[in-house]
């Protein structure tokens, strides 16, 4: 494309993108909500029910994110997302058909292609539809998708939930009778097909940014390579925020059953009220984010995007240990929608910080890397943690709000210390790709 577009354009582009990962999220975290009916239906503990909900969508990255990633760097990136969200959405209705835990978790592997096709790939057009110095408001824009996205799931799934409980029995033509929960993955997941088409419809390919002709074909033992000369920042980056993520991921998936096993809300009222803090908490820390970025690499302060990260790490963990200490449902949504702000701060700059580190040949390719480390320890590791130290180290079930406060004092302060000594090594890389 060799017409700058509009400004009007690239912003749609963002609001296009922002849909589409409201229903990655929307499909990926209905799981938080159907804790109960899921458990009761195929008998598992929290453990085994945290490793559907966590580890069953990361495999999928171990075998494929990296692959979809170099189709993102020398491809079409919004062919790959368009595709990408029509086999999440078809997997997770598919979800909706499983008649036991291996055939569910089996399709919850399958969701896991949402994002592994739409996180580098939209990553690395928006980097391309942007100058720096709006790029983190914009990347934190998109990353709305995920505070609503995730909100919508628990409020959808909260009124879904309790409709059927209230039916005697649930019949779909040429199905036949379901569960309550089989019938929510339907319903969440069916409507992703008309995003895709949007998509494909709507949205151009934008033009490289620093692309050459020499590197159009890069090879991955070349991206490798740098990665591995550069490893001090790169590892400190990509390890910090994951282990910081374990905790995010953690909150987001055992918030609702936190107020329904503490303080005997319903699964509507939980549903609703984790779903009202995601939305509001969790987009008002995305934007601040943003918005404390820019204003911080404007002023000259290159590595602002690390730095507005470490201040969330430590706002987020004590808010997440008091969780673990509150005896009314008051203090607990105070508490957990602090933390769920300072959470979100992340979800946008880490991956902008990516970006800025990296040429835009291989940006899909070590975003992918990013995302499969994030996903695997954050997604695939952090609801398990709290699971097996609710089940193994507490031992009942009510004491999910001492086990996310435990985790989170451990995890949160070596996610900062490992972030923090990466400092100087990122910001020596930032100075190459402001040179280059």
């Amino acid at each position: 494309m060799n017409s700058k577009p509009s400004t009007a354009y690239t912003w749609y582009v963002v609001f296009v993108l922002l849909i589409a990962q409201l229903f990655s999220f929307l499909d990926r975290m209905i799981m938080g909500l159907l804790v109960g009916p899921i458990r009761e239906s195929f008998e598992i503990t929290d453990t085994q029910y945290s490793l559907l909900a966590g580890l069953a969508f990361s495999l999928f990255y171990a075998a494929m994110g990296l692959p979809l990633a170099r189709i993102a760097d020398l491809g079409n990136r919004r062919n790959l997302i368009s595709v990408g969200i029509a086999v999440w959405s078809f997997m997770t209705a598919l979800c909706g058909l499983a008649q036991g835990y291996w055939t569910l978790f089996a399709a919850r592997v399958g969701v896991g292609v949402g994002e592994a096709t739409l996180g580098p790939a939209a990553y690395s057009m928006i980097t391309d539809y942007f100058p720096k110095s709006v790029l983190a408001r914009a990347l934190s824009v998109y990353m709305l998708g995920v505070t609503l996205g995730s909100g919508l799931a628990y409020m959808l799934g909260g009124a879904i939930v309790g409709y059927v409980s209230t039916m005697d029995e649930i019949i779909l033509p040429l199905i036949g009778e379901i569960e309550g929960w089989q019938l929510t993955f339907f319903i969440v997941g069916i409507p992703g097909l008309i995003v895709s088409v949007l998509v494909a419809t709507t949205v151009r390919e934008p033009e490289r940014k620093g692309a050459t002709a020499h590197n159009k074909n890069l090879p991955l033992i070349e991206v490798i390579g740098y990665i591995s000369a550069r490893k001090g920042a790169y590892a400190g980056h990509i390890f910090g925020v994951s282990i910081f993520i374990m905790v995010v991921y953690a909150l987001n998936l055992w918030g609702p059953t936190y107020f329904i096993r503490l303080f005997d809300y319903s699964p509507q009222e939980a549903g609703w009220t984790f779903g009202l803090i995601m939305i509001g908490a969790g987009s008002a820390g995305l934007l601040l984010a943003g918005t404390l970025a820019d204003r911080l690499v404007g002023s000259g302060i290159q590595d602002g995007y690390i730095k507005v990260i470490l201040f969330s790490m430590v706002g987020m963990t004590p808010c997440a240990i008091a969780l673990g200490f509150v005896e009314s449902d008051t203090l607990a949504m105070v508490f957990l929608s602090v933390a769920i702000f300072f959470s979100a701060f992340q979800g946008g700059i880490s991956g902008g910080a990516i970006q800025l580190m990296t040429p835009n040949r291989m940006r899909g390719q070590v975003m992918a890397l990013y995302l499969l480390v994030a996903n695997l320890i954050g997604l695939g590791l952090g609801p398990t943690v709290i699971a097996l130290t609710t089940d193994y180290v507490f031992g009942y079930d009510a004491a999910i709000g001492k086990s996310i406060a435990l985790c989170a004092a451990v995890l949160c302060p070596i996610a900062a210390f490992i972030l923090w000594r990466s400092l100087s090594s990122i910001n020596i890389l930032l100075d190459e790709q402001a040179a280059a």
